[in-house]
């Protein structure tokens, strides 16, 4: 199998489509916001065109009102996906920008039960400050570990402990059902200049408005079954240009807040990428690389 990741606008897709051109395989998506039919543009979701020129899967198959997609479900897609591939006798390539995707394929995920909806709701009611105070006692080292304003990662310690009666940290320490003993992987990571990259980011987000991201973000907002908490609407660009839909902010402006969110993005995932993945794992910071990586795969 090949994986192609790395920051937002390094050319994975290209990089992805050419290994599959070339060795006859399915492109599969590992981006967590492409997986959502709804922002094709805004997300950088390849065109009818683009995926025409090889097999793609696993993008733009969920609707944006779905608030239960997770890095474990797509994991599971994506093994069934690979498995799929496998078994035609063509090659996965696996292409995207999403760490904890990845991660939870090939190392597998922390077997937590379901929460009690009870408990959680208790749990997610209370202010950071009191829920905080309650993991120091029912669970001292998350409570160490954790950003006292950290409202999501203290929410879901106290919440497991309470529900399970054990801490996060026990159930992470065995995850299962990853793929990553069982598949021959041959993975690059595209690291390319950054002055490069954030040039290409900004001439990108011009081209999107230009192309109707802006369309795209109006017909989302007034979908009547978008719920408030979708995590479509915390893709970067949808307050970016809901500002500019409701003339808080002028086209200049929207397009500047676009690429400045879009760098900042940029500059997490590839200090991630630099540091988390494995050293095995191939850096590539030029066209040279990318191309002979495509063509040889090591």
């Amino acid at each position: 199998m090949a994986l192609i990741a790395g920051p937002t606008a390094s050319g994975k897709s290209a990089l992805a489509v050419a290994i599959a051109q070339t060795h006859d395989g399915v492109v599969i998506n590992a981006d967590s916001a492409q997986v959502y039919a709804d922002l094709r543009i805004l997300t950088a979701r390849p065109s009818a065109k683009e995926e025409s020129t090889a097999p793609h899967v696993l993008f733009g198959h969920i609707d944006a009102a779905d608030t239960h997609y997770s890095a474990a479900r797509w994991a599971s897609e994506a093994a069934a996906a690979i498995d799929a591939a496998l078994g035609q006798g063509k090659l996965p390539v696996l292409v995207g920008g999403t760490g904890l995707y990845l991660r939870t394929l090939i190392d597998g995920i922390a077997p937590v039960p379901e929460i009690n909806p009870a408990v959680r709701a208790a749990v997610r009611a209370l202010p950071v400050a009191a829920a905080h105070a309650a993991l120091s006692l029912e669970d001292p080292a998350a409570a160490a570990r954790l950003s006292a304003n950290d409202t999501t990662r203290v929410a879901r310690a106290l919440e497991v402990v309470r529900a399970t009666g054990r801490p996060l940290a026990a159930w992470q320490s065995a995850p299962t059902g990853g793929i990553g003993d069982r598949i021959d992987l041959r993975a690059a990571i595209l690291l390319p200049d950054r002055a490069w990259l954030f040039d290409r980011i900004d001439a990108r987000a011009e081209v999107m408005l230009a192309d109707g991201a802006l369309d795209e973000v109006r017909v989302l907002l007034a979908r009547p079954d978008l719920p408030a908490d979708a995590p479509i609407r915390r893709t970067i660009g949808v307050s970016e240009l809901a500002a500019l839909l409701a003339n808080t902010a002028d086209e200049a402006a929207a397009l500047d807040a676009l690429r400045l969110a879009t760098r900042r993005y940029a500059k997490r995932q590839y200090t991630w990428f630099r540091n988390q993945p494995p050293s095995a794992w191939r850096r590539l910071t030029d066209q040279t690389q990318m191309q002979h990586f495509a063509t040889k795969l090591q």
